[in-house]
């Protein structure tokens, strides 16, 4: 009796546990299906909306973060304003926004234009972009403002443009013409943060008022150690657009960011500015734009060296010549000119976090007597009359740097106000 019944209970157990084997068998096969599924979704959301960081893996541009401001474009006109440098991951934003379905209805070109192809301060001319089929619109030259006709069939405005740090670097006033355009019609601005290349020091003298220009807009430094969207963030705070209005400002920010990290950038951010060199040492050299010396345009080392067909001392020689694109009509065209590689003091800019005026005035004191050295660019760059007085008073340059302090420091406490990120 007993052996009939384990024999009758021990064939049902066999039964029930093939029956229990397969259902557990299929139940596995469907998770392991569904959880396919949910990968693969998570792989392709991955693609669309976090493209691989460019120039340095670890941060995520606000253009990258395309999750975080999709949803705000959908159903709506957008404006963008953009060049060669408005890239989400290794792809342009323009061809990232068309693919996604944004109803994107034009460009904002600046200088250099939209694909970057323009010499700095050549006139940008409207049309519409080959790849895409879309309207562009130029913002340099004679007209650097949208106007309300411009601004007519467009619902919000997207800013993504790569900067350098430097005051006279000339895409924040694009970026603060085109808030105060979008504060006077009552369109939403939304700015896509990007890394500070000089983000590490705050230096220079503060614009004076008076001084404003198109290379200087807004009593700050020379190098002001603020992101683009920061920099936003005060143009808006501090009532500097006309009339004291203000936009409706939304702010993409970045991932893994800090002020005193250096980053290399992907793509250089104007046919001048080749290499993080260039761009460190811009803050310092770009003085010279304001004399007789030539910075290097028209050369393979433009903002790295300087020169002159009348220097007889010098490392270096150079011929300045017609580059396309980059510098048509350089100064010193066609001549033989003697000078120096300055190349070495990116090291000294990144170690000790300050711009040098040293070789502005060993050039001023080597021409002083001789012909004009200063133009009258140069106080539209420098943001005051001083700087230029002091320089041919014999000041030195601690003497001179000792000057800017007092306003460098009220600078920083107006700074801290709009900072995004803590270092």
């Amino acid at each position: 009796m007993f052996n009939a019944v384990w024999a009758k209970e021990g064939g049902n157990g066999v039964f029930l546990s093939k029956h229990l084997t397969s259902i557990r068998k299929r139940f596995m096969q469907q998770i392991i299906r569904l959880t396919g599924l949910i990968l693969l979704a998570i792989i392709l959301l991955s693609c669309s909306f976090n493209p691989e960081p460019s120039g340095q893996t670890n941060l995520v541009t606000g253009a990258e973060r395309t999750g975080l401001y999709f949803p705000s474009l959908l159903n709506k006109r957008v404006a963008l304003v953009a060049n060669h440098t408005s890239l989400a991951g290794n792809r342009h934003l323009v061809d990232t926004l068309v693919s996604s379905g944004i109803q994107l209805v034009k460009v904002f070109a600046p200088e250099h234009g939209f694909r970057g192809e323009a010499e700095d301060g050549t006139h940008i001319a409207s049309g519409i972009d080959s790849k895409t089929g879309v309207m562009v619109v130029s913002i340099y030259g004679r007209k650097k403002k949208p106007s309300p006709e411009d601004l007519r069939d467009v619902d919000i405005v997207v800013f993504d443009i790569q900067e350098t740090g430097a005051r006279f670097y000339t895409f924040i006033s694009t970026m603060s013409l085109v808030m105060e355009a979008c504060a006077e019609s009552g369109i939403p601005f939304m700015v896509l943060d990007r890394p500070n290349p000089n983000g590490f020091y705050i230096d220079g003298p503060v614009l004076e008022s008076g001084f404003e220009s198109f290379v200087g807009m807004h009593p700050v430094p020379v190098v002001h150690g603020m992101t683009i969207a920061e920099y936003a963030r005060m143009v808006n705070g501090e009532g500097w657009l006309k009339d004291g209005l203000q936009c409706e400002l939304i702010v993409v920010p970045m991932l893994n960011y800090r002020h005193d990290i250096l980053y290399d950038l992907p793509v250089r951010p104007s046919p001048n500015l080749p290499d993080m060199t260039s761009v460190y040492l811009y803050p310092s050299l770009c003085f010279f734009e304001g004399t007789i010396i030539s910075v290097g345009r028209g050369t393979e080392m433009p903002f790295r060296i300087i020169g002159h067909p009348a220097y007889t001392k010098g490392n270096i020689e150079f011929t300045p010549v017609s580059i396309p694109g980059a510098s048509i009509n350089p100064p010193h065209k066609d001549l033989l000119c003697l000078g120096f590689d300055l190349s070495y003091l990116a090291d000294s800019i990144l170690a000790n976090k300050r711009l040098y005026l040293q070789p502005l005035i060993d050039a001023w004191n080597y021409f002083k007597g001789h012909e004009v050295f200063f133009t009258d660019y140069f106080n539209k760059l420098a943001g005051n009359a001083t700087l230029r007085k002091q320089i041919q008073a014999g000041l030195s340059e601690r003497e001179i740097r000792e000057s800017w302090q007092e306003d460098l420091e009220k600078f920083r406490i107006v700074r801290q106000k709009y900072l995004i990120y803590n270092q």
